[in-house]
């Protein structure tokens, strides 16, 4: 009962207050002699103290506001400072990629100038060539002659010595008869002169045509020298750049099946003639030879991926072993990651068939390519394929556009180049390409 009588009270207190703070008054003013005074009700005083209240709040309310406003404007100001300062170093790495970007331009038309005299030097031995084997045929023609005439003119010795033993023969048989026939003895010693003088003069004749052909031999072999010398230095380049490329010559031969491998037969040691031309047809079988794996490597340097698959790239992540980009742990990179602009072209690195084209686990969307000679090529993390299973497709044909499909951390090409189902660096045939172009 008490504390309701407590809360009873206490309105009447606040009552109390309040009359005791705010009692009536009145404000008396005085106007030329005259009197006037104003009524101020408790309510309006309570109002007027209120509405004072409020004012000074709000005074309060904005000062705070004004000085806490020019603290956010300063952080504000602060902030957009240090991004200031950041987009200009970002614009002077822009300029140095584009500086880098130009220079890339400028090595690559270089290198496209370098390839196309290297394909018009090959043009060049190919005519050379042409012109060696036509050569080749009229001396084989002429020497053919030659040698007929030879035996023609030995036949004809035979045939002359065969009626000088005839010639002896009368003799002997008119020797008993010397004095009756020395009218005949003495014409048949003027016909066995005539007969050695035609020996004689055929004897050098042949000796004549022995000493042009030998020349025309040793010119024929200097030719074909030069020729097979030629054909070695382009055939040590080839083997260079297959070297380069972390490949061994022969086994990317033997994986070559588009290369006639069946042979056979008995064997029969060749022995020489003796007749001429000999030298000639020895320095010919080394010639081709020669030219054989000419051709056997340009038939495999072609399938080769010698370039890069992106026109403007950088290295995000090399061949090898790294740290994986998701969960930090050491991985074998079996590829090299080729960064660049998002949806860029992506081009086949040499002619080939297409053995997959779509999605492949973690890969993304995947584009495989078997350039014969056991060379395969692969392309992720692709955001497009323009290409499908089993087409075939040609030399820097667009295949693809680069994206971040798959198990990826932005946007990059996995670019894989494996021989024999053994994985091998591509930035090495890259290497080994723009040899070739520099040569």
């Amino acid at each position: 009962m008490r504390r309701k009588d407590l809360w009873q009270q206490e309105p009447k207190r606040f009552r109390r207050l309040i009359h005791r703070l705010f009692p009536e008054r009145q404000l008396h003013i005085r106007t030329e002699g005259r009197v006037s005074y104003y009524r101020l009700s408790r309510g309006s005083q309570i109002a007027f103290i209120v509405v004072l209240a409020l004012i000074g709040g709000w005074g309060t309310f904005s000062s705070v506001s004004f000085v806490l406003h020019d603290v956010v404007l300063g952080a504000k100001e602060s902030q957009l400072a240090s991004a200031r300062v950041a987009y200009r170093s970002l614009l002077d790495e822009v300029g140095k990629y584009q500086k880098r970007f130009s220079s890339i331009t400028r090595d690559l038309e270089e290198n496209h100038g370098l390839m196309l005299s290297v394909v018009e030097q090959n043009a060049a031995l190919q005519q050379s060539l042409k012109s060696v084997e036509g050569q080749l045929k009229s001396t084989e023609r002429e020497r053919a002659r030659v040698i007929a005439a030879w035996q023609e003119l030995i036949r004809q010795l035979a045939g002359v010595e065969d009626k000088m033993r005839g010639v002896a023969e009368h003799n002997f048989t008119l020797r008993g008869n010397l004095y009756s026939t020395e009218a005949d003895l003495q014409t048949a010693l003027a016909e066995r002169n005539e007969s050695i003088f035609n020996s004689n003069r055929m004897r050098r004749q042949i000796k004549q045509l022995e000493t042009r052909l030998s020349d025309l031999q040793v010119d024929q072999v200097e030719s074909v020298q030069r020729l097979a010398e030629g054909t070695a230095a382009f055939i040590d380049d080839m083997e260079k750049v297959v070297s380069i490329a972390g490949l061994k010559v022969n086994r990317l031969l033997k994986a070559d099946a588009s290369l006639a491998k069946g042979q056979g037969g008995p064997f029969i040691e060749a022995k020489p003639d003796g007749l001429p031309g000999d030298r000639l047809r020895v320095e010919l079988e080394n010639l081709d030879t020669r030219l054989n794996r000419w051709e056997a490597l340009q038939t495999v340097i072609r399938r080769l991926p010698l370039t890069a698959p992106l026109d403007y790239f950088y290295i995000t992540s090399a061949y090898g072993k790294r740290r994986d980009p998701l969960n930090k742990r050491w991985a074998a990179h079996y590829g090299v990651d080729l960064g660049s602009s998002f949806k860029s072209s992506v081009f086949a690195t040499a002619p080939g068939v297409v053995t997959y084209a779509g999605w492949k686990g973690k890969y993304g969307r995947l584009i495989e390519i078997d350039h014969g000679a056991g060379i395969k090529t692969r392309y992720g993390h692709l955001n497009k394929t323009l290409v499908k299973k089993g087409q075939e497709v040609k030399f820097r044909q667009k295949i693809g556009l680069l994206g971040n499909s798959g198990r990826s951390t932005g946007r990059h090409l996995h670019y894989e180049v494996v021989f024999k189902n053994r994985p091998k660096n591509p930035m090495k045939f890259i290497k080994a390409g723009r040899y070739v172009f520099q040569e």
